[in-house]
């Protein structure tokens, strides 16, 4: 009897998740990525949405390598740079978006620019830090439905219409990454380093995660991963983490190799 009852019990929390699911998404409405018709971000819509002949995937491949090309432009100029990774949704008076804000104030102290997604929350608090030491603070926004717009902490906002173009950005022009605490666009941006590094595509670049509570079963899940053979411990030993700020940036420096250190210019404190 028992028995059966776990079993109805589990399958009402089932049903229960189900019907969350289902009122969420009703009240939503359609998904984020469906952007308005004839609005910005039009032509992301008719890429997600509809079935396109081969001559108008030529013209959005264009539009892709365009926007390639003007990110390069305005990034090629900005020096070692670090990308802080990390979610819009915490406020000034939040404990990680201070965090943040020190890291930013850090990273500026030794010479790096700061660069972010551009938006709110943690990645507004990286650029404000770095912006009032004086260092060199970039946003590299992307354009969404409900209108995301840079941060006023940026020296530089340099918008994007494709995912895809912004993250390869973020990881082509830094140094090594610092990781705060995010929901799942951090945490894909945080695996997309991680894999490059991994596979030997980029660095080997330090990856910071900044917050040690936040990432303690995310910690304990990479023990598990190591444990069932997926990876080994040296793959991955770019991977730290710390509640430091001054700790995080120091492992970066010390990692550095000498001509990219050389290249460092530690702020004057506007």
């Amino acid at each position: 009897m028992k028995k059966h009852q776990t079993i109805r019990r589990k399958s009402h929390k089932g049903s229960e998740w189900d019907l969350q699911w289902q009122e969420h998404w009703s009240k939503v409405g359609l998904p984020g990525y469906e952007l308005p018709v004839g609005g910005r971000g039009a032509e992301e819509r008719e890429f997600l949405g509809q079935a396109r002949t081969p001559a108008g995937e030529r013209q959005r491949l264009k539009r892709i390598t365009d926007e390639f090309a003007r990110a390069f432009r305005a990034l090629y100029p900005v020096g070692p740079a670090v990308t802080v990774f990390g979610s819009a949704r915490f406020k000034e008076d939040h404990r990680y978006y201070r965090l943040a804000r020190a890291v930013g104030a850090e990273l500026a102290r030794a010479g790096f620019a700061t660069l972010t997604g551009g938006g709110p929350g943690i990645m507004e608090a990286a650029n404000r830090g770095a912006h009032e030491t004086g260092g060199a603070s970039y946003g590299l926004n992307i354009i969404l439905p409900h209108e995301q717009s840079a941060n006023p902490y940026v020296d530089d906002s340099i918008e994007f219409r494709y995912f895809l173009t912004r993250k390869v950005c973020l990881v082509k022009y830094s140094c090594a990454f610092i990781v705060m605490p995010g929901g799942l666009g951090t945490l894909d941006e945080l695996f997309e380093a991680a894999t490059l590094i991994q596979c030997q595509k980029i660095g080997p670049f330090p990856l910071i995660l900044m917050g040690g509570k936040f990432w303690d079963g995310f910690k304990k899940w990479g023990e598990f991963m190591m444990r069932q053979e997926v990876f080994a411990r040296e793959e991955i030993g770019f991977g730290r983490i710390t509640d430091s700020p001054r700790e995080a940036v120091d492992l970066i420096v010390r990692g550095l190799p000498p001509a990219v250190r050389a290249r460092l210019k530690p702020a004057a404190k506007r």
